[in-house]
């Protein structure tokens, strides 16, 4: 479909008319010699009088040529386009971060598989939590590991795959034997600073109580819920564990309460996978979808067309005279 993004200039299409009725044409006086004789004269040279006045004529061909250009020339200055088919984009409208333990109790292999096999609890983690970032299409994910420190593993992105990977890539150990909870929480608070997206979601996976983080669970869960930021917790270790292999899951259920989230336990890894299927319906993805038509201006190509119609009039005009002079 072709458009104008300038259509006002096609009313100066019919301006060469108004010119041609309304603007009186050119007269010039010129000196001239009488002679009573000048009969006999144009006899004795052998030349036929002409007309006192001369008007210019123009020939069929300049004519065509002439409203042909300027029909072009405000065309293209009328800014054709051509418009294509729409296009829908989709911004993500949500942000959510996966907070995962990865202290030296997550190599437990006491995590039963979906095929009754037991199985470390970080590999269990690490498949579940990898299917669910797979089917987050239309939200950004981020990705923050913790032991004794917390670390951005991957910052927001929608490049799901990515944060995939590095999820794949994460283990045990890598921060640490110890599991700074707290830390954690404020980590993912000072990295939703950054984030202009108001749906803000943090899911918290822990299998252990917090040891040494420099501020309380509860606190950064607060200061998170302030911030407009909702916390689900997960809790995958034993609630009969001792010192830091315990599950503290009163923690764990007061950071959710506190920031407006739910707190789940998982005993095996059909019941973590159910969990995330459970947050994924409930925390449906949103987007903003956007749409517009792409445009190919095509301007040019009539100024082109103009500029090679008044060349070819221009030549064909001066063939001609020369075919004349030497005829």
């Amino acid at each position: 479909m072709i458009e104008f993004s300038a259509p006002l200039m096609l009313l100066l299409l019919p301006l060469p008319l108004a010119v041609y009725f309304l603007v009186p044409a050119h007269r010039e006086r010129v000196s001239a010699l009488r002679l009573p004789f000048f009969r006999r004269l144009a006899t004795a040279v052998g030349k036929d009088p002409k007309p006192g006045s001369v008007i210019f004529s123009r020939s069929v061909v300049q004519l065509v040529a002439a409203v042909l250009v300027w029909t072009l020339t405000i065309c293209a200055l009328a800014g054709p386009e051509k418009v294509g088919e729409p296009v829908v984009l989709e911004k993500a409208a949500r942000d959510v971060m996966l907070a995962i333990d990865i202290s030296g109790s997550m190599d437990q292999r006491d995590f039963v598989a979906t095929n009754g096999e037991r199985t470390q609890r970080l590999e269990a983690v690490q498949r579940v939590v990898g299917k669910f970032v797979s089917e987050r299409d239309g939200d950004r994910i981020a990705l923050i590991v913790f032991g004794a420190k917390a670390f951005v593993q991957a910052p927001f992105t929608e490049d799901l795959e990515s944060v995939r990977a590095l999820l794949e890539q994460t283990e045990v150990g890598m921060a640490g034997p110890h599991t700074v909870l707290g830390d954690a929480i404020g980590l993912a608070i000072k990295t939703f600073q950054g984030s202009e997206i108001a749906d803000k979601l943090l899911i918290v996976l822990s299998d252990g109580a917090d040891t040494g983080s420099r501020m309380t669970p509860i606190n950064a869960a607060a200061i998170a819920a302030k911030d407009g930021i909702d916390i689900i917790t997960i809790g995958v270790g034993d609630p009969a564990g001792s010192g830091e292999q315990r599950l503290d899951e009163t923690s764990l259920k007061e950071i959710a309460e506190q920031a407006n989230g739910s707190y789940y336990f998982a005993g095996d890894e059909a019941a973590l996978s159910d969990i995330y299927i459970r947050i994924d319906a409930q925390e449906t993805r949103t987007v903003e979808t956007s749409t517009y038509r792409p445009r190919e201006s095509l301007g040019y190509v009539l100024l082109a067309l103009a500029a090679f119609t008044g060349f070819l009039t221009l030549l064909f005009l001066h063939v001609l005279k020369e075919r004349r002079r030497l005829a």
